[in-house]
């Protein structure tokens, strides 16, 4: 059998920057669900929150902590953003270009709760993609395109590899080392900014695995999405477009979000999330992103892809306003790691970007952080991985795979989209997520495939853990039934 030094399960800029950090003499197999393209990082616009300089450190790592509501892990946190510098220089060493202003000095925009302009960008609004783009390009490991994962190979404790689906048939991987870097779990909501591809399958398999999860209540609703498009991704408009003058008002053009937080727009994201939620409940009233600070050329120059998307929908930005709606976004929670990325409790087995929890984000990530803990953790990983250097005798598993998708699972899977969205949402009664935990119970007592098995398991872990929590924290707000 083929033994690969590394089998990383995702390629998004945690899992190539992955693949990029083994030395040349490693064999590395990426595998992407479909296409390479079809995850997170490809489509993230505002940006990488990095320091400016040493006497930044202190500020970006106060703003991390004040966001994530007490739940970070301090040290993950310094880590994060001492490291990063280390990683945004490598990255413009290895030939990443960032926008620059004429003079050739990087630029930097400023996204809410941040204490200063600290987000670098590429392409304007298409950071993600630009990523993306040169981290592919860059890429000399063998990717494995079209592939679902349906098995950690797991013995006891040990990982020795995957199983997963593969142009029709099944087969097993082998591999010295397995990162997941899978990403988060947007398609288990009835609307949200991930790729159509992100589900959280990977994380229930590790549920089945025994290998716990942290934090999953901990669900982030990014507040400025168009969600009248017809596809299941929805339109993100970027929090930059706030940071450089955007706003978000009301019917009647009032900047409501002031009677909320002093910071209005530039509020943490939770914060803003709750309050248009609120705002609608209370004066239902129609909430929307307006641009009055800018020039049309200058907007299109700068949220190129913003303008051209909302374009193709009917808008002409900057001079319409744009009709929003909180929608999710991001899972802080996630696969539980050390600050290595090592999967707690497990040997070989690591987890990289939005599918782990190592806690930088705690209850509410900062924007921005998200690319940044791709680039350092991974880099982490890999460094682990090659001072461990301990293998384990390989033991050869069975190559069967269960049935993935039965007849009604399509059903059931947009049901749970909407209990997820009606009952796990911006804001949460007890109630509600107690009848959404038997129907999810329910559910998972039918005759279902593995891949909708999967989704209920994290959707339930994700519920239990709301319950769990009874005071509200970060994004987590919960609130006494209204029913009642």
């Amino acid at each position: 059998m083929i033994v690969y030094d590394a089998i990383i399960i995702g390629s998004g800029i945690a899992g190539l920057n992955a693949a990029a950090a083994f030395p040349a003499d490693k064999k590395v197999l990426v595998i992407c669900k479909e296409n390479s393209w079809d995850c997170n990082t490809f489509y993230a616009q505002g940006g990488v929150a990095v320091a400016t300089d040493e006497e930044d450190i202190a500020a970006h790592i106060e703003d991390t902590l004040a966001a994530g509501a007490g739940l970070c892990d301090p040290k993950a946190v310094e880590i994060l953003v001492r490291d990063g510098m280390i990683e945004i220089d490598d990255l413009i060493a290895r030939g990443m270009e960032f926008d620059k202003d004429e003079a050739g000095n990087i630029l930097y925009t400023k996204e809410a709760a941040h204490s200063k302009n600290r987000i670098v960008h590429a392409g304007g609004d298409a950071t993600g993609r630009e990523l993306h783009h040169f981290l592919m390009a860059e890429n000399r490991q063998q990717l494995l395109y079209r592939s679902t994962v349906t098995e950690l190979l797991m013995d006891g404790r040990i990982c020795h590899g995957v199983r997963l689906l593969n142009d029709g048939k099944c087969r097993n991987y082998y591999a010295k080392s397995v990162i997941i870097a899978s990403g988060g779990i947007g398609s288990l909501y009835d609307f949200h900014t991930n790729a159509r591809t992100i589900a959280g399958e990977v994380h229930g398999i590790c549920l089945e695995k025994g290998i716990p999860l942290r934090d999953m209540e901990m669900t982030q609703f990014h507040p400025t999405v168009f969600i009248h498009s017809k596809g299941a991704r929805k339109q993100l408009l970027t929090e930059a477009l706030r940071g450089e003058g955007a706003h978000i008002i009301d019917d009647d053009g009032k900047r409501f979000v002031f009677e909320y937080d002093e910071r209005g727009e530039m509020s943490p994201r939770s914060t803003v999330s709750k309050a248009i939620f609120d705002w609608k409940e209370k004066t239902g009233k129609a909430v929307y992103l307006s641009f009055p600070n800018f020039e049309e050329e200058a907007f299109r120059e700068r949220f190129p892809t913003i303008y051209f998307n909302m374009k193709d929908m009917g808008f002409n930005l900057p001079r319409e306003d744009v009709p929003i709606s909180p929608a999710f976004h991001y899972a802080m929670g996630g696969i539980e790691t050390d600050l290595n990325a090592k999967v707690v409790g497990c040997d070989n087995l690591y987890a990289v970007g939005e599918c782990a929890s190592v806690r930088v984000h705690g209850a509410n990530r900062l924007a921005s952080n998200s690319l940044l803990e791709g680039l350092v953790f991974s880099t982490r990983a890999v460094k682990d991985i090659i001072k461990r250097a301990v293998y384990f005798k390989f033991k050869e598993f069975d190559g069967e795979c269960e049935i993935l998708i039965k007849e009604g699972d399509a059903e059931r899977k947009d049901e749970l989209r909407k209990i997820m969205w009606n009952s796990v949402s911006i804001v949460r009664e007890m109630c509600s997520l107690e009848k959404a935990l038997g129907r999810i119970d329910s559910l998972l007592k039918e005759d279902i495939g593995k891949l909708l098995r999967l989704r209920l398991k994290v959707s339930k872990n994700i519920v239990q853990s709301a319950i769990s929590r009874t005071e509200s924290l970060g994004a987590h707000t919960i609130v006494e039934d209204t029913s009642q």
